[in-house]
């Protein structure tokens, strides 16, 4: 029993794959803030457009 708990303490296979869901989790919330930064500028580009094709349709 006593080899068992020690191979699983020294086993380090999983540690790679937190490592990458961590390095994965870090680049959502990145994306999520900059993407979020750029929304309102977006929402006024768009707007811009909307209006422009709008008083060009009439």
């Amino acid at each position: 029993m006593t080899n068992l708990l020690a191979r699983f303490a020294k086993d380090e296979s999983g540690a790679t794959a937190i490592e990458y869901g961590l390095i994965a989790g870090l680049l959502a919330v990145a994306i999520i803030t900059v993407l979020g930064t750029m929304g309102g500028n977006l929402n006024s580009i768009f707007g811009k457009i909307d209006a422009g094709l709008s008083s060009a349709a009439q």
